[in-house]
């Protein structure tokens, strides 16, 4: 008998970093219906494209309305089961700067808490360790934004048309340049049909959609 193939899924979802004169960086995460600690993220819909998606669900969940697209992180895939069919989901990461706002738990999109947290406490507290893994390279990514004093730039918009536009040292950021690089996905769990026990380290699960 043929292996079934598994069912392609793609989502996108966003790390949000604040900075804090004279203190560490400040990550901030949210936990899900679960009680797990994770990130913003979700399907995309329609013609979104990743880094679309990425902050629609990043600000739907939050309720943070001025965030400024940094760039891609990477992207990342697992295997799961749900109600019998074998899914094998992709998630477009990207850094979002959060220059002001109160993060806000959205309970319609099933979040519960909000969190600022330093990195190396944002690493303790995550439930899921291909999320510490995308936090890590986030946390790269902050330290040389910091370094060299760039980012602070204006809030990503979503125009009128649906397409999303940041910027860039003052220029329009197109949606090419705000694209994600091809990469091979670096993490991938495949996880049985649900037996009613409990891993050690549970899959990396939408909090919406």
């Amino acid at each position: 008998m043929s292996k079934r193939r598994a069912e392609l899924e793609v989502s996108a979802g966003g790390i949000v970093f604040r900075r804090v004169p004279g203190e560490a960086p400040r990550y901030l995460l949210i936990r899900d219906s679960y009680n797990n600690w994770g990130f913003p993220k979700g399907h995309l819909e329609g013609d979104e494209s990743p880094a679309q998606a990425a902050l629609r669900e990043t600000a739907e969940e939050t309720g943070l309305a001025k965030l400024v697209l940094q760039g891609p992180i990477r992207v990342i895939d697992w295997h799961f089961r749900f109600r019998g069919r074998h899914i094998h989901k992709y998630c477009h990461f990207f850094l979002f700067e959060s220059p002001d706002g109160e993060a806000c738990p959205q309970l319609d999109e099933g979040i519960t808490a909000c969190q600022w947290r330093p990195l190396n406490e944002a690493l303790q507290v995550l439930s899921y360790d291909n999320a510490r893994g995308v936090l890590k390279r986030a946390g790269e990514m902050v330290q040389t934004l910091v370094a060299i004093g760039a980012g602070r730039s204006a809030p990503a918009e979503r125009r009128k048309d649906g397409k999303t536009e940041g910027r860039k040292d003052g220029h329009a950021v197109s949606e090419a340049e705000s694209a994600p690089r091809e990469e091979t996905p670096e993490f991938s769990e495949e996880v049985p049909e649900s037996t009613g026990e409990t891993t050690a380290v549970p899959p990396y699960r939408p909090t919406a959609s």
